[in-house]
């Protein structure tokens, strides 16, 4: 018998494991270059194909040894450039907040000053209303007064300022220039004080005592020398700018154009219209004309804010109001009796009666008096209530808001006179003329009038 012999299955081959780590290492490339390309490539449409049930996208296979280059596709570099930008910008956000913060600090601050009290040369500075230290230090910086706005600060340890114009000195110390600043109004440029019911002129009192009108104190506000040279107006030039200026020119507000173009020709025709209080910023580079214009296009926005415009019971139209209520400031010292007077002055209009306010006819005369005599009394002109009917033709000084209020609302009552008494400026006020006669002879009694006493 024959011997059975084992059938023999001839080996199958075995197929090689996949290459774990070669695949490891695709996919962690891919990976990473995900990561780099902000959004999966499902967001490329150029990695899509459409036909097939995986969303298009490409089988990805071990690299081997060859690797595998990625075409860099429009979108992936847009991409790139936006992380780029993004990139940037933080950076600088960066520098620029750590440059601040080491700014603030005090690592870049520039603490530069100078050492010679005399300086160089000779500045006029501008300081706006309203500026902090640092804004003064700036403009001192910047005019090459101080040598930098943190000494400047450092001077002036909190002290306050005012604003407008100085004259200084180049290159000083941050010390001396606080010490120029706030020594009182030494080193100040532009800046008057008009008191209430001053004239244009200057007027000369009974004692000999010259008082300096507004034309005067522009003069003496704006006139400096600067390196040797005169800067600034003076009293001719005012004269001839308020004299021959039009009104426009000037600055005259409507409800005043027709009186002061009545009186062309005579500087006198714009009094009353510069109001009172500090004047901080008066240019003295300016011209005449402009100073004016400047002066009482201001005083005018004062006027309108103590409502001047607005609807009251006198019967006086605006520019009526200014010119009662200047010979209201000048009749009396007691602002108690403004309203008094007032009533007095609307009385006698009413009436037809003339004025014959003694004020009237002091503001012509060579030497102001209380008690008005000769000359003064029989001056035949247009403010001399004694010789003419109604208001006088202009104010007859600055007017101030108490006065305005007291002509706008005068208090009631029927007195056609008054007389101050004493030196101390009761003043009596009577219905009758009888009356007042009898006041009269108080204020001769007190002396304080030598006229017309018995």
């Amino acid at each position: 018998m024959r011997r059975a012999v084992p059938h023999r299955v001839p080996p199958r081959p075995v197929a090689a494991p996949p290459n774990v780590l070669d695949e490891d290492r695709a996919d962690a490339g891919d990976s990473a270059e995900g990561v780099l390309d902000l959004w999966d490539d499902r967001d490329d449409p150029e990695s899509v194909n459409p036909g097939r049930r995986d969303g298009g996208r490409t089988r990805r296979s071990g690299a081997g040894k060859s690797g595998r280059t990625r075409p860099a596709t429009a979108g992936r570099l847009r991409k790139r450039v936006v992380l780029a930008i993004v990139l940037t910008c933080m950076l600088i956000l960066v520098v620029g907040v750590g440059f601040v913060g080491l700014r603030a600090f005090g690592v870049f601050e520039n603490t530069k000053d100078y050492t010679d009290a005399a300086g160089t040369a000779d500045v006029i500075v501008d300081i706006p209303e309203n500026s902090t230290l640092m804004d003064f230090g700036q403009i001192l910086e910047d005019n090459d007064v101080v040598g930098s706005v943190q000494a400047f600060i450092n001077a002036a340890d909190g002290q306050p300022m005012s604003g407008g114009y100085y004259k200084l000195r180049t290159q000083i110390p941050a010390a001396t220039a606080v010490e120029m600043m706030t020594d009182d109004t030494a080193h100040r440029v532009g800046r008057m004080v008009v008191p209430e019911g001053l004239q244009l002129d200057n007027k000369e009192g009974v004692d000999g005592k010259i008082t300096p009108g507004i034309f005067q104190m522009i003069e003496n506000a704006t006139a400096v020398t600067v390196n040797g040279e005169r800067i600034g107006t003076d009293v001719a030039e005012l004269e001839q700018a308020a004299a021959q200026d039009t009104p426009e020119q000037l600055g005259v507000p409507d409800w005043a154009r027709a009186e002061v173009q009545n009186l062309d020709g005579d500087h006198r025709r714009i009094e009353g219209l510069i109001a009172p209080g500090t004047w901080e910023t008066i240019d003295p580079n300016d011209s005449a004309t402009s100073i004016l214009h400047d002066l009482i296009t201001a005083s005018t926005s004062r006027f309108e804010q103590w409502g001047l415009l607005e609807p009251h019971d006198s019967g006086l139209t605006p520019y009526q109001t200014l010119v009662a209520a200047s010979v209201v400031e000048r009749e009396v010292t007691d602002p108690d009796d403004y309203a008094k007077v007032a009533r007095v002055i609307l009385n006698r209009l009413d009436k037809g009666q003339r004025l014959e306010m003694d004020s009237t006819a002091n503001y012509t005369a060579e030497v102001t008096n209380i008690d008005v005599y000769g000359e003064a009394y029989r001056a035949d002109n247009v403010w001399n209530t004694y010789r003419i009917e109604g208001l006088p033709a202009t104010p007859i000084g600055a007017v101030g808001e108490r006065a305005l209020t007291a002509v706008e609302y005068p208090t009631p009552g029927n007195w056609l006179y008054f007389v101050t008494i004493d030196r101390d400026g009761t003043t009596l006020f009577a219905d009758t003329f009888e009356q007042h006669k009898r006041n009269r002879e108080q204020a001769c009694e007190n002396q304080l009038l030598t006229t017309g006493c018995s």
